[in-house]
């Protein structure tokens, strides 16, 4: 089991995620999040999902990215799909689970 939490900036909407495979070709995800976005899509798309699809998908691309670019509010930024994705590939064993930041440089 793998976990991670998103905490996706000014918007507030923490959004947590856990993935869980037995044999690292299907990814089961459960998605707890304050976006009412994300909530839905999880419930549309469900929370089972080829892990090849999902995760070596090119940026921009499979199920998540396809759903949140007809449905989503235009916020090309929000770090959230990102997020679950990178739960479900480490889960997956497609990377390594290491964690990844934006930071804002402030001089």
């Amino acid at each position: 089991m793998t976990k991670v939490t998103v905490r996706p900036g000014v918007c507030g909407f923490v959004t947590h995620v856990t993935a869980e495979s037995e044999d690292q070709m299907e990814v089961k995800l459960q998605v707890a999040s304050g976006c009412e976005a994300v909530r839905k899509m999880m419930a549309e798309l469900g929370d089972t999902f080829d892990a090849y699809e999902l995760c070596l998908a090119k940026p921009g691309c499979g199920p998540l990215y396809e759903y949140a670019s007809e449905h989503f509010p235009g916020h090309a930024a929000c770090p959230v799909i990102g997020g679950i994705t990178k739960c479900a590939e480490a889960e997956c064993r497609l990377a390594l689970p290491a964690d990844a930041s934006i930071t804002f440089d402030r001089e």
